[in-house]
C-alpha cells in the first residue's frame, strides 16, 4: 500500500479531531480505562460514541499527531484496502493508539482486531460497535482481551449539563430514595427543572439535538431507518424483506405502547411465525429502540413473550406517534432511566420492581399509594412537582442516576 493512499485516512482524522468540542463531556468519559490495550463501547447510533473517541484523542494527543489515528469502517476507502493495512501503516510509522468506528461493518472484524492484538504487543486499540452486536460469540472471541463499555443516550442530569442550567454529580438509586429532598432543593435552587424536563423528554436524550434542533425529528428517524437498514443487516444475517418486517412491526408496537399487543395477531400482520417474531422484538431492543419488560421470572428465559412493550426512550415516542400519551412518557422515561443503571422487572402489583426490592408506581400530581399503600420498599415516581417528601418522589429525579 502507497503511503500516499493512506494519507485520506490521516486527513479525516485531523479534520474531525480539530473540529470536535470539548465544552461537554459524556459520563462514561472518565470512566474509561483508556490505557488499556484493547477496549470495547457498544451503544445504539446517535448517543455520541464517535465525540467519545475524537475528544480523548484531542486532549491526550493533540492535532495533527501521528501517534493516533481515529478510522470509521463505513469509509468508501475500506471497500478497496482492508483494517490490516491500515494497522501495519499506522505502527511501522511510530503510531501507538488506533481508533476504530463501526466496527460491526466491517466483514470478520473479531478476527481481525483479534489478530491486532496479538500482532502488535505495542498498540492501542479502542473501538466502536453498534448495541446489537454481540461481542462474546463467535470466532476470535475477545471477551477476556478487552474491557467492555455500555455508552447510553444523555440522562436528564447530563443533558441540564449540556444546556448549562446547571452542574451536579450522578447519585445512586439508594441514595436517591434517601435524601432526594435535600438533593432537589440544591438543583432547584439554581434552575427551573419543569421547563427543562419537558424539553428533555421530547429532544434530549440524543446529543445531536444541539446542532440538529429544527430538524431533530427528521434527524431521528434518518437514525431509525440506518440502524434498520444498515446496522441490523451488518449485525445479522437478514434479507431485505425481513427489514422491513421489522420496520413494520416498530411502527405497529410504537401506537400500541405500553400495553402488550396480541402476539399472536402482530405475527399474522407481519406474516411471520412466534420464533421469528420473538427475534425481531429481541433485535429491536438489542438496537435501542424497545425495551422490554419482564417479570423476573421470565427475564431469563430466551424468547419469552415480554409483559409489557416501551419504545426506548421519549424521544423516539415523540418521532413515531402522532400523539404521546402522558402517562406513556412518564413510564418510558422512568424505565429507561432506571434499565442503564439497575434490574427493572415486571411486579404483580405497582409499575416498575427494580434490583429485587424497590417497587415503584409512576404518576402524575394526584397519584396516591392506593395501590401499593401495604407493601415494602414501594415508592411514588411522580410527575410535575419540583421537590417530593417521604416515599414521594419528583419523577425527573430519577434521570440523575448517569
Amino acid at each position: 500500500m502507497e503511503g500516499a493512499s493512506i494519507e485520506s485516512l490521516y486527513r479525516t482524522s485531523d479534520r474531525l479531531v480539530h473540529a470536535v468540542s470539548m465544552n461537554f463531556h459524556r459520563y462514561l468519559y472518565d470512566k474509561i480505562r483508556w490505557n488499556a490495550r484493547l477496549i470495547a463501547i457498544k451503544g445504539a447510533r446517535g448517543v455520541g460514541k464517535t465525540t467519545l473517541l475524537l475528544q480523548h484523542i484531542k486532549e491526550n494527543f493533540g492535532e495533527n499527531s501521528q501517534l493516533a489515528l481515529y478510522v470509521s469502517l463505513d469509509n468508501m476507502w475500506f471497500a478497496t484496502h482492508t483494517l490490516s493495512e491500515v494497522v501495519e501503516y499506522h505502527y511501522t510509522h511510530g503510531g501507538t493508539h488506533l481508533f476504530i468506528d463501526e466496527v460491526h461493518k466491517y466483514k470478520d472484524w473479531q478476527t481481525v482486531i483479534k489478530n491486532i492484538n496479538d500482532e502488535y504487543p505495542d498498540m492501542h486499540v479502542v473501538y466502536t460497535s453498534s448495541s446489537m452486536l454481540k461481542m462474546e460469540s463467535e470466532k476470535g472471541d475477545l471477551s477476556r482481551r478487552q474491557i467492555m463499555y455500555q455508552l447510553n443516550g444523555l440522562s436528564f442530569r447530563e443533558y441540564m449539563a449540556f444546556e448549562g442550567a446547571v452542574a451536579t454529580e450522578s447519585v445512586s438509586l439508594q441514595d436517591l430514595l434517601r435524601r432526594h429532598t435535600k438533593i432537589a432543593l440544591q438543583i432547584t435552587s439554581q434552575c427551573k427543572v419543569l421547563p427543562l424536563f419537558e424539553r428533555y423528554l421530547k429532544v434530549g436524550f440524543y446529543p445531536f439535538y444541539k446542532r440538529d434542533s429544527e430538524e431533530f425529528e427528521q434527524r431521528l428517524q434518518s437514525v431509525i431507518r440506518t440502524i434498520l437498514y444498515e446496522d441490523l443487516p451488518a449485525v445479522e444475517d437478514v434479507s431485505y424483506p425481513t427489514v422491513q418486517k421489522v420496520q413494520r412491526m416498530l411502527m405497529i408496537l410504537a401506537a400500541k405502547v405500553p400495553q402488550t399487543p396480541n402476539m399472536s395477531e402482530l405475527y399474522g400482520l407481519l406474516e411471520t411465525n412466534r420464533e421469528q417474531g420473538m427475534k425481531m422484538l429481541d433485535l429491536l431492543e438489542k438496537g435501542s429502540l424497545l425495551n422490554l419488560l419482564s417479570s423476573e421470572k421470565k427475564s431469563f428465559r430466551y424468547l419469552s413473550k415480554p409483559d409489557k412493550i416501551y419504545l426506548n426512550n421519549t424521544n423516539l415516542m415523540y418521532a413515531l406517534t402522532p400523539m404521546a400519551n402522558v402517562g406513556t412518557l412518564r413510564e418510558t422515561f422512568f424505565l429507561n432511566q432506571l434499565k442503564a443503571v439497575a434490574k427493572v422487572c415486571y411486579p404483580p402489583q405497582g409499575d416498575f420492581f427494580v434490583d429485587n426490592k424497590y417497587l415503584f408506581e409512576v404518576g402524575g400530581g394526584s397519584k396516591s399509594f392506593e395501590q401499593i399503600k401495604d407493601l415494602q420498599d414501594s415508592y411514588l415516581a411522580v410527575a410535575g412537582i419540583e421537590i417530593g417528601y417521604g416515599h414521594r418522589i419528583p419523577l425527573w429525579m430519577f434521570g440523575l442516576l448517569y
